[in-house]
């Protein structure tokens, strides 16, 4: 497309350029340690696609400051890759974006606050930009740069690519560097697992399954329309551990009802932890496994991130934007929402078929 022609032809000159290799900061705005912010208010999975983007940044500039505005709960997350990030601020919310709750009354001081930081740049990777980059624009920052939607309000187009609604999440955002002019980091995905982590799995967990001997099942999502039924996440863990694998059910404190439908569902045992281990002990637990079974959601990245064989089940357009890079160690299974519902048995076949192909490949067959 010819855009993409003359971005790739912006991005080159960017980096070739000696007084000014990273077109992300002004000129009259660097210094040095550059202050900036990304926004990204989103979960576990959609954070995790960033890890190459954050590398990237920190490689690029490795003096430079590093503000995640994200949710709450991103902080942990923060804390988690302190090599890339150096600081979180809690975002309110804002009327209209999906996904989380809004804080009104703390909105104006989040703004003065964010207008006091004076950031060089600001990075809109939150999405496509509709609300994002009118919202982001309040903070005051010398530079702004992120993705707008063709067709609609672009702040700057020297620093804002069109949104590629088509593209996977990690490819969308190293084009993004590329057109920044920031260098490409690899594409792949960490997940630093601590001691502190391991030491949280053996207090929940004190006698762990020996490594290598165990399948995860997460039969949750963040959304129903993304959950694959109950019930054929039990017949396939059935499968599975008549195939010789121990049972682990999985999932956080708001999915332990429906990992208890699952294991209510199995002809055969299985271990429920779901609600009992946060994401650091879950992670430790899953840097063990033979296998992760599971919806399309972070949990797959995780498993990707620690290069554990995974098969997600993914509905819409989530095979596309979302699922794991790595084909060979990480396999999709698209659902149509109809064979789910009509024809059950037809997709736990795929996704036992998917399995066992998995499995042999990565040279850990199934007895």
């Amino acid at each position: 497309m010819p855009w993409r022609q003359n971005l790739a032809s912006l991005g080159n000159r960017c980096m070739n350029s000696v007084r000014q290799p990273f077109r992300l900061l002004d000129a009259s705005a660097s210094s040095a340690q550059p202050k900036i912010a990304v926004f990204r208010a989103m979960h576990l999975g959609e954070l995790l696609c960033t890890v190459p983007t954050l590398r990237a940044l920190r490689a690029a500039m490795p003096n430079a400051h590093v503000t995640l505005i994200g949710l709450p709960w991103a902080a942990s997350f923060a804390r988690r890759f302190s090599g890339y990030i150096d600081a979180h601020v809690d975002f309110p919310g804002f009327p209209g974006l999906p996904g989380q709750s809004v804080d009104l009354p703390r909105i104006p001081s989040f703004i003065a606050a964010m207008q006091e930081q004076r950031f060089d740049c600001v990075l809109q990777i939150h999405g496509s930009g509709g609300l994002s980059n009118p919202l982001v624009r309040t903070f005051g920052a010398v530079r702004n740069a992120g993705f707008y939607r063709q067709g609609e309000y672009c702040p700057d187009p020297l620093h804002f690519m069109p949104w590629d609604e088509n593209c996977h999440d990690i490819l969308r955002l190293a084009q993004l560097m590329t057109f920044l002019g920031v260098p490409p980091a690899s594409h792949e995905l960490e997940f630093p697992v601590t001691e502190a982590d391991r030491q949280a799995l053996l207090a929940s967990l004190p006698k762990p399954p020996a490594a290598g001997s165990y399948v995860c099942i997460h039969p949750g999502a963040r959304l129903p329309a993304q959950r694959w039924p109950a019930a054929d996440f039990a017949r396939v863990a059935d499968r599975l551990h008549a195939a010789g694998l121990q049972v682990l059910l999985v999932g956080s404190a708001q999915e332990a009802t429906l990992a208890a439908t699952v294991q209510r569902d199995m002809r055969m045992p299985a271990l429920n932890l779901a609600g009992k281990l946060g994401v650091g002990a879950f992670a430790a637990l899953l840097e063990q496994a033979r296998l992760v079974v599971c919806n399309d959601t972070g949990i797959a990245h995780i498993a990707a991130a620690l290069g554990i064989p995974s098969v997600a089940l993914c509905y819409g357009s989530g095979l596309r934007r979302w699922a794991p890079l790595d084909r060979r160690r990480h396999r999709s299974v698209h659902v149509v929402t109809e064979d789910a519902a009509g024809q059950p048995g037809l997709v736990r076949e795929r996704v036992l078929a998917t399995v066992r192909a998995l499995l042999e490949d990565t040279g850990m067959p199934l007895a």
